[in-house]
């Protein structure tokens, strides 16, 4: 299992995350206020509950406080995201994920202290879910044929080895496209800054460094395997 999720609001984006999520083995729990969207949901996600997000004790009730993460993925009334997201806060819900349709939503979300605030769209909701299972992602594709390339955080096991070592096609198969290496500087008075160098086309003796990202192409599932046999 990857963890456990709460989607609140199973219109396309919510739905998006939900299913992308549960496709990718999480336990989802997904919640709308709409009976019909619900019942679209209840034999993809392992549960689907339709219930007013916007009562406290009604999602206290489904223990919501013990997800590794909620998203508020309602689109169409902000009021209800609003309450809802400051019940999550209440319940004092490890991560808050909201939705925000607009320039003034996000602004109005920051100001309660949401740090995570997505845009709409249904490819945001596939990255999403993509990098809420594997957290040392930062940015991901799409592609046909669940194929994808990814940008990730080299994960701890891989620091230190050649990629000669790692033989990333023939142990994972998945292609290596290119690494971006974190180099830091200090000036004088001490103070360092971060300044990023792209590694060419990477040779079999190339050495993976702390702080390196590595940009993979593969199918899903196998760049998923590369990354849980490595952090």
């Amino acid at each position: 299992m990857k963890g456990s999720f709460a989607v609140i609001g199973l219109g396309r984006f919510g739905s998006t995350v939900a299913l992308s999520l549960a496709n990718k083995g999480a336990e989802v729990l997904a919640i709308d206020s709409d009976e019909e969207l619900v019942e679209g949901m209840r034999d993809d996600v392992a549960y689907a509950v339709t219930m007013d997000a916007t009562d406290i004790k009604a999602m206290k009730a489904q223990n919501i406080d013990e997800m590794d993460a909620v998203i508020v993925a309602i689109g169409s009334d902000f009021e209800s995201l609003i309450l809802i997201t400051v019940s999550l806060m209440e319940l004092k819900v490890k991560r808050i994920i909201a939705r925000a349709m607009n320039k003034t939503q996000r602004i109005i979300l920051e100001k309660l202290g949401v740090s995570e605030i997505v845009s709409p769209e249904v490819e945001v909701g596939v990255s999403l879910a993509e990098k809420l299972l594997n957290p040392g992602m930062l940015t991901f594709m799409q592609l046909p044929d669940h194929y994808e390339i990814v940008e990730v955080v080299a994960p701890i096991n891989t620091v230190g080895k050649r990629l000669d070592d790692l033989d990333l096609r023939r142990r994972y198969n998945i292609n290596l496209i290119t690494i971006k290496r974190c180099e830091l500087n200090t000036d004088k008075n001490g103070n360092s800054t971060k300044e990023y160098h792209i590694i060419g086309v990477p040779q079999s003796e190339t050495l993976i460094e702390e702080r390196d990202t590595l940009l993979l192409m593969g199918i899903d599932r196998d760049i998923s395997k590369f990354i849980e046999l490595n952090i």
